[in-house]
């Protein structure tokens, strides 16, 4: 389906582009979110009668945006999640959370706005882009964790999987007797040599 670019859509085009687009794609996104127009000589002819109108829209709406990108470029947000030994979310994070966190921090933006390509499903540090307008796009970086304390050790750059992965392996060493025989049980060091003798009657 051949269609008329009413902003800049990434991998496609700018503003006033025809571009030809699977019609799924056109009809469930481009067109209700008045990005896209289709390609018709009416539409044509009154996009080309709007255009100084529709560029100087989008020049106002992209200036807004680099004005906010300068507060929320580069933030760091916690999030604090229940996670396995082995780092895996129990659930994962999704755009609504991450909008929730940012809103949290002071930092309004829109669900929409949250570039996302899957939730997050394990602890970390994630880089996650922030679209403020189509020609501006901002980086943040979630920082998930069980704790403020694994939070903090991660901000530092730890990897608190590892590390705890670790630490359960060093847990499971046992005492190695050479002198023991094979079949015997560890004896106790700190137990009394012989156990006390019954009362006589």
């Amino acid at each position: 389906m051949e269609i008329i670019l009413l902003e800049r859509v990434e991998k496609l085009g700018a503003i006033g582009d025809v571009v030809n687009v699977k019609p799924g794609f056109a009809r469930n996104f481009l067109l209700p979110r008045g990005k896209a127009l289709r390609a018709s000589a009416a539409n044509k002819a009154k996009f080309e009668a709007d255009r100084a109108r529709i560029e100087a829209e989008n020049a106002k709406r992209r200036d807004i945006a680099r004005s906010e990108s300068r507060e929320i470029e580069g933030v760091t947000v916690v999030m604090i999640r229940s996670a396995s030994s082995t780092g895996q979310l129990y659930g994962s994070v999704a755009a609504r959370d991450i909008v929730e966190a940012l809103a949290a921090a002071n930092h309004k933006v829109a669900r929409t706005q949250v570039v996302l390509d899957r939730p997050i499903k394990a602890l970390g540090l994630h880089d996650v882009r922030i679209a403020l307008h189509p020609e501006v796009v901002v980086g943040v970086k979630i920082n998930i964790a069980r704790s403020p304390e694994e939070a903090e050790l991660q901000a530092k750059g730890v990897d608190v999987t590892a590390d705890l992965f670790e630490r359960e392996e060093a847990g499971f060493t046992e005492a190695f007797d050479p002198a023991a025989e094979p079949g015997t049980l560890p004896v106790d060091d700190e137990a009394p040599e012989a156990a006390a003798a019954p009362a006589e009657a």
